[in-house]
């Protein structure tokens, strides 16, 4: 497992989490998007997993009910998938969502995507819904995970 280092930004820095998620995705996605994103959430986070001070992934969530924190993008950089980078991002979201009271973490995850509904699973995620998608005519996998 890579052993990185997870800081974390500020909402307002969408340039860096512009950069970041057009690495990683597509279509590319401006700053603005972003800032737009976040008008009206509550208690967003967004982190950024380094390695050798270069950054190889990150994890954006949100207040989606008093309860339940949203884990909204992660992302890793696709020479550093396999290496453990989502994992220890996901898990620095549930530590920190832990301390601020939320009782759930909740993601969302495209069908298509079989590595990532993979790791859902094996980090002791349940899947409790399915929900469809109209700006990718697809259905979403729906993944909670009970916090203690």
């Amino acid at each position: 497992m890579a052993n990185v280092v997870i800081d974390r930004l500020s909402p307002s820095d969408t340039a860096t989490l512009s950069h970041l998620y057009n690495n990683v995705f597509r279509p590319e996605r401006t700053p603005e998007f972003f800032a737009r994103r976040f008008l009206g959430r509550h208690n967003t986070l967004v982190l950024v997993a380094r390695i050798d001070n270069n950054a190889v992934g990150f994890l954006v969530g949100f207040e989606l009910k008093p309860a339940t924190f949203y884990s909204w993008l992660c992302g890793v950089n696709p020479d550093m998938r396999r290496a453990g980078v989502a994992t220890q991002l996901m898990n620095a979201a549930i530590d920190w969502a832990r301390t601020e009271g939320y009782s759930s973490v909740r993601f969302e995850c495209q069908n298509r995507h079989r590595a990532f509904l993979q790791f859902g699973i094996s980090a002791g995620f349940d899947i409790v819904g399915i929900r469809w998608d109209p700006d990718r005519s697809e259905n979403l996998v729906i993944f909670e995970k009970l916090l203690d």
